[in-house]
């Protein structure tokens, strides 16, 4: 069973820049799609993106052209860049394996708070 670790959240004023991290461990995760998925206060947990093993990349609408999703299979790690940073991206962002919202494991989330 993998088990994944998220981390890198924080305050960051508006237009302002994140990079989170999730490292996975007790499996390797170059045979795994990734994603990143995030959850604000009452509403329900969205995809942010998602990444293939092949590398091929989707990602939800409200954060195309400002966050990018990578993966570094040689460290285990998946990766979330946030850029042009919103108040309404404000959310636990989680981690997980699998291409769909049903598959695969979750990490535990991060909370990146957007406000100035």
């Amino acid at each position: 069973q993998v088990q994944l670790v998220a981390s890198g959240g924080g305050l960051v004023q508006p237009g302002g820049s994140l990079t989170l991290p999730c490292v996975a461990s007790g499996s390797t995760i170059s045979t795994l799609a990734m994603g990143w998925y995030r959850q604000a206060p009452g509403k329900q947990r969205e995809l942010v993106a998602r990444i293939s093993t092949g590398g091929r990349t989707e990602y939800g609408d409200s954060v195309k052209g400002r966050f990018t999703i990578s993966r570094d299979n040689a460290k285990n790690t998946v990766y979330l860049q946030m850029n042009s940073l919103k108040p309404e991206d404000t959310a636990v962002y989680y981690c997980k394996t699998g291409w769909t919202f049903s598959s695969g494991y979750w990490g535990q989330g991060t909370q990146v708070t957007v406000s100035s």
